[in-house]
């Protein structure tokens, strides 16, 4: 992906308990990661790993059915990360028997009208889903939020219950419909002298 094995210092901007870029971890099948900012020549992995997940995953995560990332939707998921009060992560892993490649991303984008309140998303792609890749993306992000965010808020698919999951983890969560298979969730973050 481009990315140099340097610590990055804090974002601007940040609460000063942000844990710094990257973050090293280990996924719960023992596989070694990292956690990055995405840059602007992620574009190209975006698509890779967007290819790589199923139906059911991309309807999950776009709530419809796309097939294809075109150049406006590249443009809103790289172009327009500031990484202050648009934040986007990658996570990459280094299995012992591969080469390193991105397998999750997850994105803050806190809303103009109201800057206590961000929208969230976490995408893995289905092969290294359910061993911790979410949650580590989604804890990061939690951190690195500006400290005026104290909720989230997102649309989540009803039979979406990792997301939910991960989602209800964060915080006090309320939910309710949306529109058919659709709920609108808001997520109340814990101070931040109580998160961590």
């Amino acid at each position: 992906m481009g990315h140099k094995l340097l610590p990055i210092p804090t974002l601007a901007g940040m609460r000063a308990v942000v844990t710094v870029l990257p973050i090293e971890l280990v996924l719960s099948d023992g596989t070694e990661a990292m956690i990055w900012p995405l840059l602007p020549t992620d574009a190209e992995d975006l698509r890779h790993a967007f290819d790589e997940l199923s139906p059911r995953s991309r309807r999950l995560r776009f709530l419809g059915p796309i097939t294809q990332l075109d150049e406006a939707m590249i443009h809103l998921l790289v172009d327009a990360v500031d990484q202050r009060h648009h934040i986007a992560l990658v996570l990459v892993v280094f299995p012992d028997d591969e080469l390193e490649r991105p397998i999750g991303v997850a994105r803050l984008v806190q809303l103009p009208n109201d800057p206590t309140t961000a929208d969230f998303a976490v995408t893995v792609i289905d092969e290294w889903q359910g061993r911790g890749a979410g949650r580590a993306l989604a804890d990061a992000l939690v951190r690195l939020r500006p400290s005026d965010v104290i909720r989230l808020a997102t649309a989540v698919a009803t039979d979406n219950g990792a997301s939910l999951a991960m989602l209800r983890r964060l915080g006090t969560m309320t939910t309710r419909p949306s529109y058919p298979g659709v709920f609108e969730v808001v997520v109340r973050l814990p101070d931040a002298a109580t998160d961590g």
